[in-house]
């Protein structure tokens, strides 16, 4: 267990002082003009919104898309088609507004910071950029572990800090994306590890593997989880042995904005790696998750299952960036706008099922 953590306070929303708000929201919801359970995931998405925000007419104020930035030792084994290189470019990218979450984060009016939580480059300022680095990459995990205690603590730190000041900033809903050439190894370690499945179930193509680097990307897995064997109870000394600075950031990201009763929209396979440690630290983080979609990444379908999670979407996407969260939004507004927009059965005077 790593010591000297930030602590965290997170309410379950299951508690009993929530179960006479969630009686009056379901009436809210069962009330409107529609047959019971008639706009499905969006119903309990409204339910879910209410009660996070402790109210029967939530409302979503200045989103923010987080995306987190970090090199993997890792790579050094040959486990991406693509080099290391690719992940200053693609924050470079990000600062000129030309990835695709650019796009999506633009076209649903949600603000975007690009957190550098440990790209081995020195970036120039950017009224965008976040320096937030622990380290100019991590350790190649099949030898040491990627990050020490300190450094893992540190990071975690540091996520809760960022979203500290975007709450203060008037922010209720959080993106959650990434960008880190490696990361998909080190997502599929700290999954196989944490939900005790075979590594073959849990390993993906990421940016593109063929059948060959495939294996070798699950037997440079297999070997470094045969090493250190790390303890599955020990959610914090497995996201240091395998994880990667932008993954531990996520963590801390997440539970600050669960504390602070904020929506957090979860992307891809690397952010739900990092909901899974952030969920065995304080498992009341998953009542304030919007899994936005199901990727094309083969263990993010264990993942989200094993967290008993019902993504909204299912386009076989694999970008990551935050792209999946972003274009999950528009239908978190949507669950928003009908509770507070739609008229009930009373307001327009139609007759309910089974009236005369």
């Amino acid at each position: 267990m790593i010591s000297a953590q930030p602590v965290f306070h997170i309410a379950s929303l299951s508690a009993d002082s929530d179960a006479q708000l969630k009686l009056e929201l379901q009436a809210k919801i069962d009330n409107k003009t529609k047959p019971l359970g008639a706009l499905g995931q969006l119903e309990a998405l409204a339910l879910q919104a209410g009660l996070i925000q402790q109210t029967l007419t939530p409302s979503l104020s200045r989103p923010v898309m987080l995306v987190f930035a970090g090199d993997h030792g890792i790579v050094e084994e040959g486990v991406s088609p693509y080099p290391q290189a690719v992940t200053q470019q693609m924050v470079k990218n990000f600062l000129a507004g030309g990835a695709g979450i650019n796009v999506f984060a633009k076209q649903n009016g949600m603000s975007i910071r690009i957190v550098d939580a440990g790209v081995n480059h020195e970036f120039a300022a950017h009224p965008n950029l976040i320096r937030a680095k622990v380290g100019l990459g991590t350790n190649n995990f099949l030898h040491h572990p990627a990050m020490t205690e300190q450094q893992c603590a540190q990071a975690i730190f540091k996520g809760k800090a960022l979203v500290q000041i975007e709450a203060e900033a008037g922010s209720n809903v959080i993106g959650f994306g990434e960008m880190g050439i490696g990361n998909t190894t080190s997502a599929s370690a700290i999954v196989a590890v944490l939900c005790g499945l075979p590594v073959a179930e849990c390993v993906g193509r990421g940016t593109g593997l063929d059948d060959a680097g495939l294996r070798h990307k699950a037997e440079v897995i297999s070997a470094a989880i045969d090493r250190h064997q790390t303890n599955a109870q020990d959610a914090d000394t497995v996201l240091a042995t395998f994880g990667g600075y932008e993954i531990a950031m996520m963590v801390g990201a997440m539970l600050e904005a669960a504390e602070r009763r904020m929506i957090l929209l979860i992307d891809g396979f690397i952010a739900t790696a990092a909901l899974l440690v952030a969920s065995r630290l304080q498992p009341a983080v998953l009542d304030y998750c919007v899994f936005a979609h199901c990727s094309d990444e083969s263990g993010h379908a264990k993942v989200l299952a094993h967290l008993g999670a019902k993504p909204l979407l299912n386009l076989g996407l694999r970008l990551g960036e935050g792209t999946g969260a972003a274009l999950a939004y528009p239908l978190l507004q949507a669950a928003v706008n009908f509770l507070n927009q739609m008229a009930s059965f009373d307001s327009a005077a139609i007759s309910r099922q089974g009236e005369a």
